[in-house]
């Protein structure tokens, strides 16, 4: 004999004649509620997050934080439609991330933090840059992370086996962005002399323009090929250190052969 609440709810029902017809229309419900449901195979959801960067070099992280981070985080904190804002302040920099409710538009969002920045600029600090907008959406979370380890080489090689196997990725179809984190890039450390920029008449910044443009790997187009997608790209990197000596910085024409063209014309 069954005792107890649940007991007798439970011999209630499995004694009552309108049992099967509750069981029936409890279906009947859950079957127009999944059939009333919309529903997409790729279900596109609208979260809008948009990074304010701000460069005041020169500055204290304090500094930044004080005279431009706080400032922005209060004009983003104003805007309709804002949930959360969050800051970080570094050497010279600050970076303000605006995150907007659920279903709010991308595209709106992006020109109210434009506009709004616009509008304020007149109350920026002296020394402050131009804010950069940099916004961001549910798509640009990775799908894909691949780790590379390895007990007996360094994480240079890690590193350049990792680019290699960016390159790879990037060819693929769809792929709209890949990025290597980890590892320590390599690096070329350049030392002038003084003595010999003068007597050349070269300014440090010449040098490091002349570096820039023969490090530079530029794309010049894509095709397709096989199913696949194949970039172009023109140019490489400065890979050892006889390449960074061999770039011509600048050319100058000596004066006695300056004269000497001259007098011959």
């Amino acid at each position: 004999m069954t005792t107890g609440i649940s007991g007798r709810v439970a011999s209630a029902f499995i004694q009552s004649k309108l049992t099967p017809l509750i069981i029936v229309a409890a279906l009947a419900l859950g079957a127009l509620g999944i059939s009333s449901t919309p529903r997409e195979e790729e279900p596109q959801i609208s979260v809008p997050m948009i990074d304010v960067i701000a460069a005041m070099p020169g500055a204290s992280p304090a500094e930044v934080e004080n005279l431009v981070a706080r400032g922005i985080e209060r004009r983003m904190q104003s805007l309709p439609g804002v949930e959360h804002v969050y800051s970080m302040s570094g050497d010279g920099y600050a970076m303000v991330t605006v995150r907007f409710k659920v279903g709010e538009n991308q595209e709106a969002s992006v020109v109210k933090v434009h506009a709004k920045l616009l509008s304020d600029m007149d109350q920026a600090p002296p020394g402050v840059l131009p804010p950069i907008v940099k916004p961001h959406a549910i798509d640009d979370v990775p799908v894909l992370a691949l780790t590379l380890h390895s007990s007996t080489v360094s994480a240079n090689t890690l590193r350049e086996v990792a680019v290699h196997l960016e390159d790879e990725i990037r060819s693929v179809t769809d792929v709209a962005d890949t990025r290597v984190i980890g590892g320590e890039p390599r690096e070329m450390l350049v030392t002038l002399s003084p003595a010999r920029l003068a007597a050349s008449g070269v300014s440090p910044g010449e040098v490091v323009m002349a570096l820039r443009g023969a490090n530079a790997r530029l794309q010049a187009g894509e095709f397709a090929a096989a199913d696949a997608t194949v970039r172009v790209e023109v140019g490489a990197p400065l890979a050892s250190a006889a390449e960074v000596g061999s770039v011509i910085v600048a050319v100058r024409e000596c004066l006695e052969e300056s004269k000497t063209k001259r007098r011959r014309g």
